[in-house]
């Protein structure tokens, strides 16, 4: 079935890069580095602006609110108990990520990071450009983050000109049909003209609510996706393949799976 397709909005983990990767190594890179952090950066004016998003990440109203419910801690050791709490439960909050840019932000820049991609993902992306097709990210990651990660790729270096355009949870929850709607409206794209994959049922049913077309990604060490056949599925980006106006006698682009 050919689709007309005039941008591509990709997930990252478990899309574009493996969930072992995060998991096993950008999540650890931060425990392992959060002390550090801290104690050289942590009382530095411009941060504290994320201290009070990790304090609704905890579910209080200001960072006071917080440090009042325990005045056993010392406010960075607070902040070090509520990061090692949220990623403990894999949250997915704005504040963490936030700070978690912050700490992968100097790994990146050190050459300490690299990130991963899948083999399949820049040669794609570079494909579907080069037909005219604008490619861009929502991440529960930080835009910050996203930027620094497609920045550093371990064997294509900088990719970033890949992408005219990134979001995140500020935008709204990936499984909210509302962010799928302002994502549409500000790349100012008809919404059923946007391509979403993403490896998570629940965003690709946000997505698909919201008017987006969606395609399930099942990379190695995803979680399963439901039985059913709800969205289909790929396992790899050069699975989306692309047909050229004259090919379809219409003047847009098109794309379909093969």
């Amino acid at each position: 079935m050919a689709r007309l397709v005039r941008g591509v909005l990709l997930d990252i983990e478990g899309t574009t890069s493996s969930i072992s990767f995060v998991h096993e190594t950008m999540f650890p890179y931060v425990r392992e580095k959060l002390d550090d952090f801290l104690s050289n950066q942590g009382n530095l004016p411009e941060f504290q602006h994320i201290y009070e998003l990790l304090a609704k990440d905890m579910g209080y109203g200001s960072f006071a609110e917080w440090q009042s419910k325990d005045l056993s801690l010392p406010p960075l050791d607070l902040v070090r108990v509520g990061v090692h709490t949220l990623m403990d439960k894999d949250s997915k909050t704005t504040g963490l990520k936030a700070l978690q840019g912050l700490i992968w932000k100097a790994g990146f820049e050190s050459g300490r990071l690299r990130a991963h991609v899948f083999s399949d993902v820049v040669p794609a992306i570079q494909a579907w450009r080069q037909a005219g097709i604008d490619c861009r990210i929502y991440s529960s990651g930080s835009i910050a983050t996203q930027k620094l990660f497609f920045g550093h790729l371990d064997a294509w270096g900088d990719c970033l000109g890949l992408f005219s355009g990134h979001y995140d949870t500020t935008v709204g929850g990936k499984k909210e049909v509302q962010s799928f709607l302002r994502i549409a409206a500000d790349w100012q794209l008809p919404v059923d003209s946007v391509l979403f994959i993403s490896d998570v049922a629940d965003e690709l049913r946000a997505a698909a609510s919201a008017g987006m077309q969606a395609v399930a990604s099942v990379r190695p060490g995803n979680s399963p996706l439901p039985a059913g056949g709800e969205f289909e599925q790929i396992t790899s980006f050069d699975q989306i393949q692309l047909c050229r106006p004259q090919e379809l006698g219409a003047g847009e682009i098109y794309s379909k799976s093969r």
